[in-house]
């Protein structure tokens, strides 16, 4: 696993949505997979998400099934993570990161990933 930078997050108004953005500084995500994950205060680390290398494979946890969305740009210069209908446990600092495969196990694997706060976003959820 390798620690990629995260950015896109920001102030967002309960409802709202967001991107999130992975990128690598020096070449592309064309041959990673990618794995999110998010860290609050007094809370678990929480793996919330991954796309394969190829995106034929993505996964999300049951806090975000059905309002998310994990997808690469075409150049695959970086993974987005759209996030809709954003609620009060959502508040945290993400991360993303490059991982070897992309399955439910993510969310084991990624209480193990590195969280260098430099790279990651906050995301504050508040009217």
């Amino acid at each position: 696993q390798g620690q990629l930078e995260a950015t896109g997050g920001g102030l967002v108004q309960p409802g709202g949505s967001l991107t999130l953005s992975c990128a690598a500084s020096r070449h592309t995500l064309r041959t990673l997979a990618v794995g999110w994950f998010r860290q609050a205060p007094g809370k678990e680390r929480e793996g919330i998400s991954c796309i394969s290398t190829h995106e034929d494979e993505t996964w999300y946890a049951a806090s975000l099934e059905g309002r998310s969305t994990v997808s690469g740009d075409d150049a695959r210069s970086a993974v987005r993570l759209q996030i809709y209908n954003l609620m009060p446990e959502d508040p945290a600092v993400y991360y993303c990161t490059s991982i070897q495969f992309c399955s439910p196990i993510w969310a084991l694997l990624s209480r193990n990933a590195a969280a260098d706060a430099a790279l990651g976003t906050q995301v504050t959820v508040s009217s």
